[in-house]
């Protein structure tokens, strides 16, 4: 469950605010009088369920991981979350699966640090399977035009009632991570040769800048008769 906060976005020049609303979701609120509208955000988290195998993670079970892998690294997810089940099934062919989809999920691309092993307790009656499971979240903005008024009318200046609904939904829809609505990303770590290369050019005297590429130099090429 999410905690209730305040939290404070500056997106394209359109400010909103964060409270909590109900379990696995989060409401962007409008903070100004011309922002009508609101922009949920939802947790959806991906989750991948494998069967345990004796002899570790099958060739279907591999391309499965992978592809989970590459959508994880597209959304820029966060952790990723590995479950055995216990007390139910084979549990040495959990653990050999289990181990398998992280050296799977290592060798991808994954880094061993955003990997976590962890137990469960499968509901009585499922099967018990390993689960892969990050966080993912989608945004989604306001259903627009529902309700429109005599925009003539309007003897006091105020917003009628669909004003900057638009805006919000497609700031909604074309956000590249729903999360980026929530807090901002970790940076990226410095880039310590390059900066000591600068370094070294600046104590010499010489260019510390990159090489001019001719390709970006903004010339119209001659037109070729």
């Amino acid at each position: 469950m999410m905690k209730s906060t305040a939290i404070t976005l500056v997106l394209a020049g359109v400010c909103l605010t964060a409270c909590a609303s109900e379990p696995g979701k989060t409401r962007m609120e409008a903070v100004t009088p011309t922002e009508q509208f609101a922009i949920e955000v939802q947790s959806e988290p991906v989750t991948l369920q494998l069967a345990p195998h004796e002899g570790g993670a099958s060739r279907r079970q591999a391309d499965s991981l992978s592809a989970l892998a590459q959508r994880w690294s597209d959304e820029g997810g966060g952790e990723i979350v590995i479950q055995t089940p216990i007390r139910d099934g084979d549990p040495s062919a959990a653990y050999r699966t289990a181990s398998d989809a992280r050296d799977i999920l290592v060798s991808r691309g994954i880094p061993p640090g955003k990997l976590r092993m962890a137990s469960y307790t499968a509901p009585e009656g499922s099967p018990p399977a390993i689960l892969v499971t990050y966080p993912h979240y989608k945004a989604e903005g306001p259903a627009c035009g529902r309700t429109w008024e005599n925009l003539t009318a309007n003897h006091d200046n105020r917003p009628y009632n669909n004003f900057g609904c638009s805006v919000t939904a497609n700031v909604a829809a074309q956000i590249a991570n729903s999360a980026d609505l929530l807090s901002p990303r970790d940076l990226d770590p410095p880039d310590g040769a390059r900066r000591q290369q600068v370094l070294d050019k600046y104590r010499k005297g010489e260019v510390s800048s990159s090489a001019k590429d001719a390709q970006a130099n903004g010339a119209v090429s001659s037109v070729v008769p």
